[in-house]
């Protein structure tokens, strides 16, 4: 079976786009496509909570899953090395388009799966090392952190409002925050957006 598998992160997207590269792809390749996925969801979302965890689940050995790049199927090295790496334990192959990659079971994808899970390593590695830096020199700096007051002082995530800036900063979602703090991305942003956006007023005449 020949898989086309297409994701966009919103509904104001489209999916045409990615249809027109894979089906231009197919014809010029003569590949026919049995299947096509398709869904609108974030790439953040874990395979299992998505169309695809139910594509990777019915692969065979000899199957083949085409897309226009391998950020279609997520959001992160760690998750696309993950997804990599079943198929090619399945026997199935991943081709993209834009990235040129054609991984299947056999030594050279073996190096390169094995070289996009090193990569997603270094850079975890690399933002936590940044993150306690950049900690570090707003201590240095004199800022304080620590809980703030407040009536909200009982949520999961208070005392980590600098942490949790500099991660900001940094670009990370609010799902990989979420995992970094043990927590999820709904009370991520449920924190960012009454402590941080409009931390609580500690004045005695009110606000």
């Amino acid at each position: 079976m020949t898989y086309g598998y297409i994701r966009v992160s919103t509904d104001k997207q489209t999916v045409e786009n990615q249809r027109f590269e894979i089906r231009h792809f197919c014809q010029t390749s003569h590949i026919y496509i049995d299947q096509w996925i398709e869904e609108t969801i974030s790439g953040t979302k874990i395979p299992e909570k998505r169309l695809l965890g139910t594509l990777l689940n019915a692969i065979k050995p000899g199957d083949l899953i085409i897309c226009s790049e391998l950020s279609r199927l997520g959001r992160s090295l760690f998750m696309i090395m993950s997804i990599l790496s079943h198929c090619m334990n399945m026997g199935a192959e991943i081709w993209t388009i834009k990235d040129g990659y054609r991984l299947g079971n056999d030594i050279q994808s073996k190096v390169l799966a094995f070289a996009f899970g090193l990569s997603a390593e270094i850079e975890r590695n690399l933002i936590s090392q940044r993150t306690k830096e950049a900690l570090a020199r707003r201590r240095a700096e004199g800022q304080k952190l620590g809980r703030p007051f407040g009536k909200s002082k009982h949520l999961k995530l208070s005392g980590r409002e600098e942490e949790i800036k500099v991660m900001l900063s940094q670009g990370l979602s609010k799902a990989e925050i979420g995992r970094r703090l043990g927590t999820n991305r709904n009370t991520v942003r449920i924190f960012i957006n009454s402590r941080l956006q409009n931390p609580p007023c500690s004045a005695p005449q009110g606000c």
